[in-house]
């Protein structure tokens, strides 16, 4: 009897199906992941508005929300483009951060309930319906 080494054609292509039903679950959810981690960037961008913010209600220069727009009162003034932020700003209290094509354009957006510390922030955007943030 001759001695039996290898494998069967059948017991190859079984190992391959099983690769590519695992390929096909995981490419959609790794896509998913390296959007997600790159709309980080996006939630990021916010950051400096809402610092510059926070200092100027303790300061006592903001009398209403209408007083908190970018470029004044000590908030930085909008950003441009950079990486996958597209814009980033802010108006009347409402922090608004967009994404590039690279994040579908996806928006991110902080609402201050108000000027007297401690200021509560709502999130919003239209990266919510997409998972993104």
């Amino acid at each position: 009897m001759p001695n039996k080494n290898g494998f069967t054609l059948i017991e190859l292509m079984i190992v391959i199906a099983i690769i590519g039903i695992l390929a096909a679950v995981a490419v959609p959810q790794y896509q998913t992941y390296t959007k997600h981690a790159k709309f980080a960037e996006v939630v990021l961008a916010t950051t400096p508005f809402k610092t510059a913010f926070l200092l100027a209600a303790q300061r006592g220069r903001l009398a209403a929300l209408a007083d908190a727009d970018a470029g004044t009162n000590g908030i930085p003034a909008a950003m441009g483009s950079s990486g996958v932020i597209a814009s980033a700003t802010m108006a009347d209290g409402v922090i608004t951060a967009t994404g590039s094509a690279a994040v579908d354009g996806a928006t991110y957006t902080l609402t201050a309930a108000g000027v007297t510390p401690p200021v509560q922030w709502t999130e919003g955007g239209t990266c919510l319906a997409s998972g993104l943030c």
